[in-house]
């Protein structure tokens, strides 16, 4: 199949192509940033431009709801909505650069790899997690605010409100429970490292489940952009179109589902498997202020109970888990608890006052 072919096929069509100054430019400004932005990956700036300058960039006719702007790893080519201003273009270029420099080809010019994603013959793994994973590290490179939002019933907080929101909530707990580096670094060198870590933190079979889960998520999002077009195409509205109207508050329904059960299996699977591992009180304390802080990047419906309801038996668990260390630790160390229990059982009380208390709206556990 042609390459006119293929860009027919995802309703692409070309306008023009940018000129060789303006493609440059791009190219020397997002090398800096992500070099700036990350420099602990060992990326040299030079070489990166050089490598980005290859690139072919084109503006283009795209259907509606599309990503604005899509990298076509089979002629090494950018296309831009026709829609992006001049000066935005640079900022959408980002997420479909760093898609250039993961990209993993065979011999043959078959893409085999793509950052987190799997390209095998027969199905693609991983790629709701890679598109996250690239597009929290570009909102990071672009400097975008966090911001709170609402998709299909769901609330949470994001730095990236606009593109892949849900996936990119979904990986960044993720990414809270393996440490951003560990992401961003497997993300840009297509890598296994990642995969490893959370393997290791909440079991293989959770983790192919999860990833999963946010392949499904994307597909259905991406199912509902076609079905919408669609429906925009029709003048009257008929039973087909009361037929894909239905269809498409099932697939947000299925989302707000995958979603919730996807976010309740990394808590469980991670702070059970860690529960298991604290053998004295200062991992108990690092426990409890990472259960704690999950807080911050939880999505939440209403009536959401699961993380409340988990917080305080984990809570219960830890009272218990102190009393036996301190009841198992040598006398050499008893100087060493003294100086820890009030304050840790001084927590204890705190948390059981802020959970069934009266809080303010900032500490709460989930709004």
């Amino acid at each position: 199949m042609s390459i006119e072919s293929d860009l027919k096929k995802d309703g692409i069509e070309v306008i023009e192509k940018l000129d060789t100054l303006k493609i440059n430019s791009i190219a020397m400004n997002i090398s800096k940033k992500i070099c700036d932005t990350f420099p602990e990956y060992g990326f040299n700036q030079n070489d990166l431009f050089i490598k980005l300058s290859r690139l072919d960039m084109y503006k283009a006719k795209m259907p509606e709801g599309m990503a604005e702007a899509n990298y076509f790893y089979k002629n090494t080519s950018i296309y831009f909505n026709e829609h992006i201003q001049p000066e935005d273009i640079e900022e959408f270029a980002i997420h479909e650069c760093i898609h250039y420099i993961q990209e993993v080809k065979d011999k043959k010019n078959y893409l085999i790899r793509m950052g987190l994603c799997d390209y095998t013959e027969f199905k693609i793994y991983g790629l709701g997690l890679n598109e996250a994973a690239v597009q929290l590290m570009s909102s990071k490179i672009n400097g975008i605010p966090k911001e709170y939002v609402k998709y299909f019933g769901i609330s949470f907080e994001t730095i990236s409100p606009s593109y892949y929101p849900l996936e990119c909530c979904l990986v960044n707990q993720l990414a809270y429970i393996t440490g951003e580096d560990v992401l961003f670094k497997s993300t840009l060198k297509s890598d296994d490292t990642f995969k490893n870590k959370l393997c290791e933190l909440i079991t293989p079979k959770t983790f192919m489940a999860v990833q999963n889960a946010i392949d499904d998520i994307l597909y259905a999002e991406e199912y509902i952009i076609k079905l919408n077009n669609k429906i925009a195409e029709i003048d009257d509205r008929n039973k087909r179109v009361d037929g894909m109207l239905k269809k498409i508050e099932e697939l947000k329904s299925e989302i707000l589902l995958t979603f919730m059960r996807t976010q309740n299996l990394i808590i469980s699977s991670y702070f059970d498997n860690a529960f298991n591992n604290i053998y004295d009180l200062e991992q108990l304390e690092n426990y409890r202020k990472k259960l704690y802080l999950f807080k911050d990047y939880l999505g939440f419906t209403e009536g959401y109970t699961f993380f409340n309801e988990y917080y305080v038996k984990k809570m219960e668990l830890l009272e218990e888990k102190y009393n036996a260390l301190e009841n198992g630790i040598q006398e050499t160390a008893i100087k060493v608890i003294s100086k820890k229990e009030n304050k840790i059982l001084a927590i204890f009380k705190a948390i059981k006052k802020l959970i069934f208390g009266k809080v303010s709206q900032k500490d709460e556990i989930v709004d």
